[in-house]
């Protein structure tokens, strides 16, 4: 039996396989779940397509749960790729505040009613500030050339607070039925869009996702250190602006639609690096699809959990994901003691 840190081309087919069946049949189980019962032989029944169950299936649940794969599938592959690149477990696109970065961008022109067309004006903004957030991010943890992964958390914190402050700013500004549509987009919902806009959410996942896997074996080789890295071959510069780039684009992609839904990108890739090893070029599109699987069950499970009633998809990460980070942190400090 080979150890799970080595890699295959028949294991990496066999396992991405697997995780591709898995969402297939995810995808599928979960459209066919919710708050209200519906029946299927009217939903598929094409030439009633005013029909309640034709719209509740085709126009509410199958683009919703498509949304919610391309969602989970951009922010598990970056917080892999983020983790291999910072070097720390721990490192995830709300964790170290780059989604908080990416929600500004999306407010300021949703809230302040920036003109243009959304599906480029939305996205667009929060790619700048997830960018730009990133950039920060990581020139303030920087000493002395090394990145420092503990002051990465650190400033990582202190930026998502700014970006808590900046989203009150905003609101406050703009008159209450605004404010409202904020605070619910905050929360983290992947409800009512449009095919075009899921279309386009998932290119805008998908592409950079795609690029991230083609930067796995850099990545691999930047686990080792940055010196070494660079004397087996490696273009560290470059790798870091890409892969940068790249995560930064999935995440604002995401949060433009879905607003902020945490810790997606810190638990998957950690179950997946247990499970598969932590090689980057099976780990990256693993996560991807496990991330997907994983974002369209808790989607489901938001609106059905409670009904009538729906919680926020992204409350209920939060709290399977805070436990969690706090279970990883705790794993990482003893680990230091030792």
């Amino acid at each position: 039996m080979s150890h799970p840190s080595r890699l295959t081309r028949e294991r990496a087919r066999a396992v991405l396989a697997g995780l591709a069946v898995l969402l297939v049949a995810s995808l599928a189980g979960a459209a066919m779940v919710g708050g209200v019962p519906i029946d299927f032989s009217r939903a598929f029944d094409f030439a009633h397509r005013d029909s309640p169950d034709f719209v509740i299936f085709f126009r509410s649940r199958l683009p919703r749960v498509i949304l919610g794969a391309a969602v989970g599938g951009g922010l598990a592959a970056s917080g892999a790729a983020l983790q291999a690149l910072l070097r720390n477990p721990l490192a995830s696109p709300d964790v170290i505040g780059i989604s908080g970065g990416a929600s500004v961008g999306a407010i300021a022109v949703l809230a302040l009613g920036v003109p243009g067309p959304a599906w480029i004006v939305v996205p667009g903004a929060a790619f700048v500030a997830s960018a730009a957030t990133l950039a920060m991010i990581v020139r303030l943890s920087t000493v002395h050339g090394r990145l420092n992964p503990y002051s990465l958390l650190l400033v990582g914190v202190i930026a998502n607070t700014i970006a808590a402050s900046l989203i009150m700013l905003v609101s406050s500004l703009v008159d209450s039925l605004r404010a409202q549509g904020v605070l619910i987009w905050l929360s983290g919902s992947l409800a009512q869009r449009p095919y075009s806009l899921v279309a386009v959410v998932s290119l805008l996942c998908l592409a950079p996702a795609f690029v991230l896997w083609t930067q796995g074996r850099s990545l691999n080789l930047l686990a080792l250190g940055e010196e070494a890295a660079t004397q087996l071959g490696a273009d560290v510069a470059r790798v870091r602006r890409t892969s940068f780039l790249a995560s930064a684009l999935a995440v604002g992609a995401a949060v433009s639609v879905s607003g902020v839904i945490g810790f997606v990108g810190l638990i998957v890739p950690h179950c997946l690096r247990l499970a598969l090893g932590s090689d980057q070029r099976l780990l990256i599109p693993a996560a991807f699809l496990g991330g997907a699987v994983f974002l369209v069950w808790a989607d489901a499970a938001a609106r059905t959990l409670f009904a009538p009633t729906e919680i926020p998809v992204g409350a209920l990460t939060a709290l399977c994901g805070g436990p969690f980070f706090v279970f990883l942190l705790r794993r990482q400090e003893e680990g230091r003691e030792i």
